[in-house]
This record gives C-alpha cells, structure tokens and sequence, in this order.
C-alpha cells in the first residue's frame, strides 16, 4: 500500500500548489526511468505521475539525504528513495535495484547526479543505461517541467504547474547522449506548450490585478450596502477565481467596503435618509426590525444566514438608533467572517482550478445562472 499513498500524497500536494498534468505511460514491464533534474520537487512530481502498480523507486544522493536520520526518514519513507553513493561504490548501489527491475519495478534515477539550472540540462551519467542492460529493461526518457517554478535551486515554494511527459522507451543499449537527446526533447516540448486560458479570464484579471481593483472591490460593497442589489461575494466570485494570489487584499477590500457603507447607511437612516433598497421585501425589513429591538447591534449576526440583505439591517439599525460604535464592532465581525471566508474560498478554487482557466467563460456563466436563481427563491421565500 506504500506506492498508492505516497502517489496520493504527493498529488494532493502538487494540486494544492498549482496542478501536475502527466502525458504518457510507462511500459508494463520494470523499466529505468531518466528525467531531468532542477528541483527538488522533480522527486514529488515523478512520484505523482508515475503508476504506483510500478512502485517507482527513487535514487538519492547518499551524501545529502541519507547523512543524517531525519533526512533518511524522510526520503526513505515518502519518497520510496534509496542510496547512490556519488564518491565510489554508486555503481554497485545502482545494480543492487536490477531485481527489482526485473520484478516489474520502476528504478528513477536523475542522471546528471545534481540539480541543474533552471532551462539547463548537465551531461549524463552512463549508470542507469548499465543497470537497464544488466536487468534486461528498456530505459524510460521523461521531461520535467515547472518544478525550476514551483520549488527553484535555493529557493521559496511558489504555485506552479507542473507538467511531466512520458516519452517512448529506449533500448537498454542506448548511448547517455541518445538518453538525454531523449530527455531535452521531452522537457523543451513540455515547457514550450502554452497553458491554454480564456481571452475572458485574461481581461478580468487585467482589471481586477490592476491599482483599480482594490478601489472596485471597495466601491462594490459599499454601494451593496447603501441600495446597490448585488452582494460583494459575488464580486469575490468573479475576482479572486481569476486572480488568486489577490483574494485576501480583495477580500479585505470589499469588508472595509461594505463596513463603510453599513455605517453611512446607518447615519442617513438616523437622519431621515431613505435610499432605495431593491430586491428587498417588507417581511425582511420587520424581520430585521425585530431582531434589532430584541439584540441590538448583535443581530447583526443573524446576517449571513438568513438571506436578508446587509443594507436591510443598517436601515433598520439606523431608525432604531443603534450606537455607531457598536454597530460597527459587531458587523465587523458578521461581515468578516461571511466575505473573508467567501473570498479566500474562491481564492482557493481558482488556485486548484489553474490548469482549468480556459473554461473561465463557462464558469462566470454558471456563476451568474446560479446566483440569479438563487436571489429569486430567497426574495420569493422572503415574500
């Protein structure tokens, strides 16, 4: 059961952090897989990729991930890796895995024996082609890309798909030339393929990713809660699908928005300023009437579930006299927890739905269907 959790595990991680896309299958039979190496994350990627039926095996350097029991753990135990020494004595660690080979088995290895720089790849060692002549298996060319972005040589995580193609095995007679020809071929069409996106999805971020999307969200969500129909989550539902790294300052934006709104809101119902409300029935409004007279500002909480609109309350909490203060404090915290957890969780999606971009028309299709029908069963409900 080893080989299906860590392939599990590591492509849970990898969805999380922007996607892995495999192309290509491995033979049936045990094989010695060769890749190019620039990242840590190629062993996370390979592991994702691959079928665990083959129980990949991954070679690491003795010298850094087996010098100490923290690391050997680690390696050994999610990575499925085993020792190459790269001083003396590799050779006889390599041809230790020729019957796990012959037992059906995948044998990974990096032949350059180091990361490289990102685009670059080093000339290959002849160890995985003799180790695939002595078990008798063809020798598997696969193509890395996007691991130089995800995780680069000495530096931070950041999202990234990640791409791994699966070329046409070799003979186990094949030269290391003929193998990293195989390999370069493989990493250059990889990279060179564009991820497809929606001309959609491309303008939408243009202006929600530009100095003018704070300001929207902030205008979106006060207008919301003076009489503007349409709730800033559904701002957040268009905006922070798009451009994700953004859903929290988004997110943050349209809170002090709709704060802002919700006290001004407040201050012109006190003074005898009434605002249109559309959308709006008579049933919320002596709903919200109610529990204000009952609760105070603290009905505020009622808010996010029960589908009366954040401008009904500030009304209401205006002609009710509510303190500012304590309106403010406690729609601080019933508006923050609805449009933070709504915005992050949009942020979230368009994170794991990044190899899913070009389908961004369709989505804000569904979105706008769905919200519509949703607004009509909760005015109708509230009728």
């Amino acid at each position: 059961m080893a080989a299906p959790l860590r392939r599990a595990l590591w492509w849970t991680l990898l969805t999380l952090t922007g996607g892995v896309e495999r192309r290509g299958r491995l033979p049936r039979s045990g094989c010695v897989v060769v890749a190019n190496h620039s990242s840590h994350a190629d062993t996370a990627a390979l592991l994702a990729a691959l079928d665990a039926r083959h129980s990949p095996a991954i070679g690491a350097a003795a010298d850094y991930w087996f010098a100490s029991p923290w690391r050997r753990r680690i390696c050994s135990r999610l990575a499925a890796g085993f020792p190459v020494r790269r001083t003396g004595g590799g050779m006889a660690d390599l041809l230790e895995r020729a019957d796990d080979l012959r037992a059906g088995r995948a044998v990974v290895l990096f032949p350059e024996g180091t990361r490289a720089r990102a685009g670059e790849l080093g000339s290959f060692h002849r160890g995985a082609l003799v180790l695939a002549e002595r078990a008798g298996v063809p020798v598997v060319p696969v193509g890395i890309a996007g691991t130089d972005r995800l995780l680069p040589k000495h530096g931070r995580l950041r999202p990234a798909l990640v791409r791994v193609t699966i070329g046409e095995p070799l003979p186990a007679s094949a030269t290391p030339e003929e193998a990293r020809d195989a390999v370069v071929a493989l990493h250059r069409r990889t990279t060179e393929e564009p991820l497809r996106d929606s001309a959609v999805r491309r303008r939408t971020a243009a202006v929600v990713g530009s100095r003018w999307g704070l300001a929207l969200a902030f205008v979106w969500a006060c207008a919301e809660a003076l009489s503007w129909p349409l709730m800033p989550e559904l701002f957040l539902a268009v905006a922070c699908v798009a451009v994700p790294r953004r859903a929290l300052k988004l997110s943050l934006a349209a809170l002090a928005g709709s704060l802002a709104g919700g006290l001004l809101a407040l201050q012109l119902a006190a003074s005898g300023v009434q605002l249109p409300q559309p959308l709006t029935t008579d049933r919320m409004r002596a709903e919200a009437r109610n529990e204000l007279s009952v609760e105070s500002a603290a009905a505020i909480r009622h808010q996010p579930w029960n589908g009366i609109p954040f401008k009904v309350y500030a009304r209401e909490a205006g002609r009710a006299d509510v303190a500012p203060s304590d309106w403010l404090a406690r729609s601080a915290l019933s508006r923050g927890s609805r449009t933070l957890t709504v915005g992050l969780a949009f942020g979230a999606l368009g994170f794991l739905a990044h190899r899913l971009r070009r389908f961004y028309g369709r989505y804000l299709a569904l979105l706008c269907g769905g919200f519509a029908v949703g607004l009509s069963l909760i005015v109708a409900g509230w009728s």
